[in-house]
């Protein structure tokens, strides 16, 4: 919804909706085409069943993939899009998920595409963020990210879900040897514009990626930080739970936590954000550290997660964007562009 607002301001496009709803993406383009500078049509697809057929009767330039989660798909819908000539993007943050969308990279050339995974806050944001400050250093020996929404998003039930399947299970080798579990590593941190919150561990596909990326690189973590202390310490307690073998499917309860969610929604704020920490030696040889961080209010934090499809997107549709082939979203755009899209 939030990437469809920002296409929708782009002139001379043709923007579809597409849901498995019909009735919600008729009502969904009749608002935003009150406002938008794009043509904007309602259809009613199921992003588990589209095809080729479906895509050569409409034609898209670009298909943008928000139908998480992503730890249950596999890549029929990008091997479609391949298959169709056109352009592939999605939201996925689901680890597996993004680091194995490169198994298509022949295919996606061959077609002369491009298939994007992880066009979101993580890995596309966050590689951002280290790509620019990367060349500070002479060594970069540790990044973490620390991502906190505000209470006032809605996260929905798929959201939810791709939480929950990771509470209390192992999700990375720590320096100790002992397993990284989903939501523990509890602790407290001071994020700027944003207070003091409690973070605790979560899977991303950066923990694969950005050793990949940057030699030398020994750790990757990435926490999230709930804006209620009340809901991470609800969910830290879940993910033990987990751990004792207490609890083996905590995603079936997806949908009665957002309800409840709904209901205290009064709770806490708008204000959402993230800050990536970087630790290395800096040129002159003595330990250097940068924190980034990102804050936003008045309701805009759920905006930067579908920033980095939109940019995208917006560069494949104006032709800036050559590059083809299958690849998680690290080293597409800079900081820089990044920046400049939230600020349309």
């Amino acid at each position: 919804g939030r990437a469809a607002e920002r296409l929708a301001g782009v002139p001379g496009i043709e923007l579809t909706l597409a849901g498995r709803s019909r009735d919600k993406a008729e009502a969904f383009a009749a608002a935003l085409a009150r406002e938008a500078r794009a043509r904007v049509i309602p259809a009613a697809l199921d992003g588990a069943k589209i095809g080729v057929d479906d895509l050569l009767q409409r034609k898209p330039a670009v298909l943008i993939n928000a139908t998480g989660p992503y730890q249950a798909q596999d890549y029929s819908l990008a091997r479609a899009c391949i298959a169709a000539g056109t352009h592939y993007l999605d939201l996925a943050d689901a680890r597996t998920f993004v680091t194995g969308i490169a198994g298509l990279d022949a295919q996606a050339r061959d077609a002369d595409v491009l298939v994007v995974s992880g066009a979101s806050t993580v890995p596309g944001l966050s590689g951002a963020v280290v790509d620019a400050l990367a060349p500070q250093f002479a060594a970069l020996s540790a990044v973490s990210t620390i991502i906190s929404p505000g209470n006032s998003f809605d996260p929905g039930i798929a959201t939810t879900r791709s939480i929950l399947c990771s509470l209390g299970r192992p999700i990375a080798d720590g320096p100790d040897g002992k397993p990284v579990r989903g939501w523990q590593g509890i602790g407290r941190r001071l994020l700027p514009g944003l207070g003091a919150r409690w973070i605790g561990h979560c899977d991303a596909p950066d923990r694969d990626l950005f050793p990949q990326r940057y030699p030398g690189l020994k750790s990757a973590d990435v926490y999230a930080a709930l804006e209620v202390g009340a809901f991470h310490l609800g969910l830290w307690a879940l993910s033990g739970l987990v751990r004792a073998g207490l609890v083996r499917n905590p995603e079936k309860l997806a949908a009665a936590l957002v309800a409840m969610k709904r209901k205290l929604g009064f709770l806490g704020s708008d204000r959402g954000g993230m800050l990536v920490s970087m630790d290395g030696t800096g040129h002159d040889g003595a330990p250097k550290r940068i924190d980034w961080h990102l804050a936003a209010g008045n309701g805009h934090g759920p905006y930067i997660p579908a920033t980095a499809a939109v940019l995208l997107a917006r560069r494949l549709l104006d032709g800036t964007l050559q590059k083809r082939g299958a690849m998680p979203c690290v080293g597409l755009f800079t900081l820089d562009e990044f920046l400049t899209e939230i600020g349309h």
